[in-house]
């Protein structure tokens, strides 16, 4: 079964720069979707931006569009998530998590990441 590692949280500054990545070990994660989701303290868990099997196709909520984007190389078998302008707002653990399609609900993901925490500063 597929496990995953998140990696690159740390405490930053608004308008900073950061990326993470979520590295894969096992069999078939090329013929996976990922999607990272973050959960604030006090808040539920949130929809932060997903890619397809090949990297081919990318999804992202509104919150994050034309801040973050998601990538993949499978041949690494990780998925990136780079995050530009950073706000307050965005500090949350972020987690990564495999499934068969892409999706926004976190159900839809079998398998997750332990999670990184990203904080953001003013």
């Amino acid at each position: 079964q597929v496990q995953l590692v998140e990696s690159g949280g740390t405490l930053v500054q608004a308008g900073d720069s950061l990326r993470l990545s979520c590295t894969a070990s096992g069999p078939s994660f090329s013929t996976y979707a990922v999607g990272w989701f973050r959960q604030a303290p006090g808040k539920e868990r949130e929809f932060v931006a997903t890619i397809n099997s090949d990297g081919g196709q990318t999804y992202y909520a509104d919150s994050v569009k034309g801040r973050f984007t998601i990538s993949r190389d499978n041949t690494k078998n990780t998925v990136y998530l780079q995050m530009n302008s950073l706000k307050p707002e965005d500090t949350a653990v972020y987690s990564c998590a495999a499934g068969v399609v892409m999706s926004i609900i976190y159900r839809r993901y079998f398998t997750w990441g332990q999670g990184t925490q990203v904080t953001v500063s003013s």
